[in-house]
């Protein structure tokens, strides 16, 4: 079983910028495709991005495209978010998960997640 851990929430004005981690205890990380969701209060858990297994193909929900980066770096079993020019309502818990394919949004597509992050953006 993978175990992964998030870090680097926090809170933030609206405008600024986080960076995001999430570091994997299985080796090789390059084996699992990974993606980033987030949740916020009463609201389903929801697609933020996603990242092939060696980063070289990404895709973004159409409400952080343009500000979100998802990389990762597979010598460090760990991947990323980088977050700019944030709005309040990409406040939320923020997971990382492994996926045995590519490209999906739905939660039920991933198999291994983390407990999360807390983001929270004052307007």
């Amino acid at each position: 079983q993978v175990q992964l851990a998030e870090s680097g929430g926090g809170l933030v004005q609206a405008g600024g910028s986080l960076r995001l981690s999430c570091l994997a205890s299985i080796r090789p990380l390059r084996n699992y495709h990974m993606g980033w969701f987030r949740q916020a209060p009463g609201k389903e858990r929801e697609f933020v991005a996603a990242i092939n297994w060696n980063g070289d193909s990404t895709i973004y929900a159409d409400s952080v495209k343009g500000r979100f980066t998802i990389s990762r770096a597979n010598a460090k079993n760990t991947m990323y978010l980088q977050m700019e020019n944030l709005k309040a309502e990409d406040t939320g818990a923020y997971y990382c998960a492994t996926a045995r394919w590519y490209g999906r949004t739905s939660p039920g597509d991933y198999a291994d997640w983390g407990r999360g992050t807390q983001v929270t953006v004052s307007s």
